[in-house]
């Protein structure tokens, strides 16, 4: 059997910022997962890429949506590459989801390579199953986004109840098996 071919790439970092514990995609699944790859010097990731990313974050639950930041470098690596540095900006544009320190591998990060970025701002969709559904370098509307996001989540929800079906159809199936000639016995 082979992998899903749109199957997100996991997130190949060297931190987490804003985050309790490391993330994964995986046990992200369930969610939508907004990534927001930026960069600190880049002028379209801190007027359009990052507001907008907080914008998503204060609309949707964590439980549906998750947020999260990839601070992917690949210029001026000697300002930008500072962990103090980034955690000096988060704070001072009040940046509370969590953000991945994408790994450096030479000029260009691992997982901005990974997902094939041409650079910052890019805004990555990966649906509830961990599919990488949609991703956009520059700025995009939020209108746009939004619609995205919706269809994500309905597609999200969808899945949820027919898992929830099937469960039921297999408690029902055990119930039943627990019949005999005289009774039925739930168990």
């Amino acid at each position: 059997m082979s992998a899903d071919p749109l199957l997100a790439p996991e997130l190949d970092v060297a931190g987490w910022l804003n985050a309790r514990e490391p993330l994964s995609l995986a046990r992200l699944r369930g969610r939508v997962v907004v990534i927001e790859a930026f960069q600190m010097l880049c002028p379209g990731c801190v007027q359009h890429g990052l507001p907008q990313a907080q914008r998503v974050s204060a609309s949707f639950r964590d439980a549906d949506v998750q947020v999260v930041g990839l601070h992917a470098v690949f210029e001026h690596h000697d300002v930008q590459g500072r962990r103090e540095a980034l955690e000096a900006f988060l704070h001072e544009y009040r940046i509370g989801f969590p953000v991945a320190i994408d790994r450096p591998t030479g000029r260009i990060p691992a997982t901005m390579a990974a997902y094939d970025m041409a650079g910052t701002p890019t805004l990555v969709l990966i649906d509830h199953a961990g599919r990488r559904r949609a991703q956009h370098f520059g700025q995009v509307s939020d209108l746009h986004l939004g619609a995205e996001i919706g269809q994500l989540l309905v597609e999200a929800r969808a899945a949820a109840a027919a898992r929830a079906a099937t469960a039921e159809v297999g408690a029902a199936t055990t119930a039943a098996a627990a019949c005999t000639d005289e009774r039925c016995e739930v168990r």
